[in-house]
């Protein structure tokens, strides 16, 4: 069944370092390798048809090869792929986003999440003239210095990955997501923090829901202290509404940045926040921020074409994807009850995980309470029945629009098979 899949990887593994170009990408004793995909399915190169719960880590909101983008962008593809120099198309992307979102007036377009992160963290400290960064436990900010970090209860952080200085590890402060009383006494007891970064849902440990108010009182703490608000919304930007994590919790951050849903897949990502900030990037201000393929035409014209049919569809895309997610909840739970399996499931809008735990998952401490056996069993019967998840606990699900009621059905039947082969009780 996986003759190709297992072929390529052994030819992987000779020229790609582990055989993937990203981690998350494995799983044992080798991924399946992608050959197509459409709508909300994924088909590998042994011909086997995936519903797909990974879509992109998130980044697929319409679906695989969405038409729509893929016939605005083969007509860019026609006139050219990289300019080096501003486009008229650029500038209607940064109306566009001002326009949807008040806390984007203005808006500087990069490749990545990991890029938007790591200048977004080097604005706050240019602006704030201050170094120390405060992020949370378990919220991931790409693959940079400042952000593969993991701290312990006294307080000291050291990288988490090899490669990386301690020194720029103890610029870092990690607390735990939740504890608002923790975050407040860091915050008050000194004057050398330049911002609090957070995923406003973290999709990072699993998928965890903020407490009621604990954004907005975030929001406060940080306003009265003068320390730089960003909200990683690189996941929840236009997932959670069009105006991403800012619109839905009606909370203003000094900085945003965007990436994965905001091209549907393409790759586009933004830092974008008040003109007071994003004046000092270069050339306006002395915040150094380049990037060749920043602002390419092929992904600018993705992304305009995505938002645009996100806002003509907003009042249907958005209440149909969390009516379907609600759904697929309701049968996951009803099934894992019937066999009597002891899970918690957290949802919002299109997204969800499930965890073998009885402790309600709010944080990193509670997400590590799940059984990870069993979801390596969860995660192989899946497959097994033609449904792809995240292969790791720690990840989220995510539905794209492109998920049909038959696609629910197909999915709680494969749950229930899965949770079949678990002891009651566990």
């Amino acid at each position: 069944m996986y003759d190709n899949s297992r072929i390529l990887y052994d030819r992987a593994t000779k020229v790609i370092p582990g055989g993937v170009n990203s981690p998350v990408r494995f799983f044992k004793p080798f991924p399946f390798f992608a050959a197509s995909a459409d709508g909300s399915r994924i088909t590998s190169s042994d011909h086997v048809s995936y519903v797909d719960y990974c879509m992109g880590y998130g980044s697929l909101l319409l679906g695989h090869a969405n038409l729509e983008i893929l016939e605005a962008v083969k007509s860019q593809l026609d006139i050219g792929s990289l300019y080096c120099i501003p486009t008229e198309k650029e500038v209607i992307l940064g109306e566009m986003i001002a326009k949807l979102i008040p806390a984007c007036e203005m808006t500087r377009v990069v490749n990545s999440g990991m890029e938007a992160t790591m200048n977004a963290i080097r604005l706050a400290r240019a602006y704030t003239k201050q170094n120390k960064v405060v992020k949370f436990e378990g919220c991931y900010h790409g693959a940079h210095d400042y952000s593969l970090v993991t701290g312990d209860s006294s307080g000291n952080s050291t990288p988490s990955t090899s490669g990386i200085p301690k020194e720029f590890s103890s610029e870092t402060i990690v607390v735990p997501f939740n504890d608002l009383d923790l975050l407040e006494e860091v915050i008050r007891k000194r004057n050398d923090i330049c911002c609090v970064i957070l995923e406003p849902i973290p999709a990072n440990m699993g998928l965890v829901i903020p407490d009621k108010e604990y954004l907005n009182n975030i929001r406060k703490i940080t306003f009265e202290n003068n320390v730089v608000l960003i909200f990683d919304e690189v996941v929840t930007g236009f997932r959670l509404a069009l105006g991403g994590a800012s619109e839905f919790f009606g909370i203003r951050p000094d900085i945003a940045t965007y990436s994965k849903s905001v091209a549907n897949g393409f790759s586009l990502a933004a830092i974008s926040g008040s003109r007071e900030l994003l004046e000092q990037f270069s050339p306006s201000g002395d915040v150094y921020q380049a990037s060749t393929y920043a602002g390419n035409p092929v992904a600018v014209t993705a992304a305009l074409a995505t938002i645009s049919a996100l806002s003509k569809g907003r009042d249907q895309i958005y209440p149909r994807m969390t009516r379907i997610c609600d759904s697929l909840i309701d049968g996951i739970q009803e099934v894992a009850n019937d066999r009597k399996i002891t899970c918690k499931i957290n949802n919002i809008s299109s997204m969800f995980q499930l965890f073998f735990t009885q402790t309600d998952v709010r944080d990193m401490a509670s997400a590590k309470t799940s059984n990870l056996d069993m979801f390596n069993v969860l995660f192989r019967a899946l497959l097994e029945k033609r449904v792809f998840i995240p292969p790791s606990q720690f990840e989220t699900c995510f539905l794209s629009y492109a998920h049909a009621d038959e696609d629910i059905d197909k999915t709680v039947e494969a749950y229930d098979f899965a949770f079949s082969l678990m002891k009651p009780g566990e």
